[in-house]
């Protein structure tokens, strides 16, 4: 892997000329950095109000709007796009019409594929009835909510705003709006958090009529507030044996619901899968648009610079807002394959790995952690508790 930054100025990066690769998918993803307060535990690129320093939601889409019309003649094709994903942040803090001028953006300056999937991110307590009418008026066609849990004092241990009974109440509300499908997001292993917390949660989730949950195990990153509550002893992070039982929990809960798992965080009804981040895992490519956003295209890797104000400096400046990129050799975008292809339920081809990293699956096989289908390598029940380890291993 090779790694290109004009000297002495990582701002000043220059991204080279790039074509994106016929027959496989592209995504456009659209980073929306604001946030009504930040949460204990997100290390994400986010600012509140009062660390924006001027920038504003209408000079950010403005620098939006001129990132994908640079990114547009920077491509030496203009690919059609099958996904659109607006993350964040908070992006239901713009409200419909400004989400709707996001998609209006991005289809300014890349065409959409029939029956292209448009999925914005929300946070319950900023949405209503109406948002959700907008969204999908504007050509929206999946919602994914933050629900995170449906424990009062599990949320307040994440700091979130919303009321325990808020995300159900807005999957009802996307799902009478006509939205097909609707994401719930968990987080599990909250210190604080019991299995009959988890459990209930899960249960809300079904209730809610969903038909995609996505579940991850609390990660205590440093420079977070909840980090520095743990340091002070006032939080006890779960144990590791301890987050496996309740991944095993919610699994089986979610099964016995309908769900089925495709990815290793990641369970949807028939037909729920989020294609967007399937693209990620299956080597796909993507434009990553506004403040920290990342892209890949053609074996090229770049993220943007973070702060939504020096972000629209570069962009009134004429040039794209690239903090840095690197070039991925044929190793690493081998390792990348590997890592991320081995978490889907469709599993990682035998074809992609070398004679030995076979005889390595071939102990993992034995081991228990993985199952031979067809071609393919899947993990197993216990293999998905251990993922990391098993790419590990896969790869020596």
């Amino acid at each position: 892997m090779t790694r290109t930054v004009a000297p002495g100025n990582a701002a000043s990066a220059v991204l080279p000329a790039m074509t994106p690769a016929q027959g496989r998918p592209f995504g456009v993803y659209v980073h929306v950095p604001f946030c009504a307060t930040r949460c204990g535990y997100c290390d994400f690129n986010t600012y509140t109000p009062g660390e924006l320093g001027g920038a504003n939601p209408d000079e950010w889409l403005a620098a939006l709007r001129s990132e994908l019309a640079q990114a547009a003649r920077h491509l030496g094709r203009i690919p059609e796009v099958d996904t659109v994903f607006v993350g964040g942040g908070t992006p239901s803090l713009l409200g419909g019409p400004g989400l709707a001028a996001v998609l209006d953006a991005v289809r300014a300056h890349f065409p959409l594929a029939d029956g292209a999937e448009v999925t914005t991110e929300a946070n319950p307590e900023s949405t209503s009835p109406l948002l959700f009418d907008q969204l999908l008026g504007a050509g929206y066609t999946r919602v994914s909510l933050g629900m995170q849990s449906a424990a009062e004092h599990v949320l307040a241990a994440l700091d979130r705003r919303h009321s325990p009974g808020r995300a159900l109440a807005a999957a009802r509300e996307a799902r009478a709006a006509g939205f097909d499908h609707v994401n719930l997001d968990l987080i599990y292993g909250t210190p604080g958090e019991s299995d009959d917390d988890l459990l209930r949660s899960v249960d809300t989730v079904v209730e809610s009529g969903v038909d995609h949950v996505s579940a991850y195990a609390l990660v205590i990153e440093d420079g977070t507030a909840m980090a520095r509550r743990v340091r002070r002893g006032e939080l006890v992070p779960t144990d590791d044996d301890v987050l496996a039982r309740r991944y095993e929990l919610l699994d089986a809960r979610l099964t016995g619901a309908g769900f089925a798992w495709y990815e290793v965080s990641n369970w949807s009804r028939p037909g729920g899968e989020c294609l967007h981040n399937v693209g990620y895992w299956n080597g796909g490519q993507w434009w990553g648009a506004g403040p920290g956003a990342h892209g890949f295209v053609d074996a090229v890797r770049w993220w943007n610079v973070k702060h939504p104000s020096a972000y629209a400096q570069m962009l009134a400046d004429g040039r794209l807002p690239v903090a840095d990129f690197e070039h991925l050799d044929p190793e690493t975008l081998h390792i990348e394959d590997v890592m991320l292809r081995v978490r889907l339920r469709d599993g990682l081809p035998t074809s992609v790995l070398s004679a030995p990293e076979r005889e390595r699956a071939a102990v993992a096989v034995a081991d228990g952690l993985l199952s031979p289908v067809d071609d393919r390598l899947v993990l197993t029940d216990r293999g998905r508790l251990l993922a990391d380890a098993v790419v590990r291993d896969l790869l020596d």
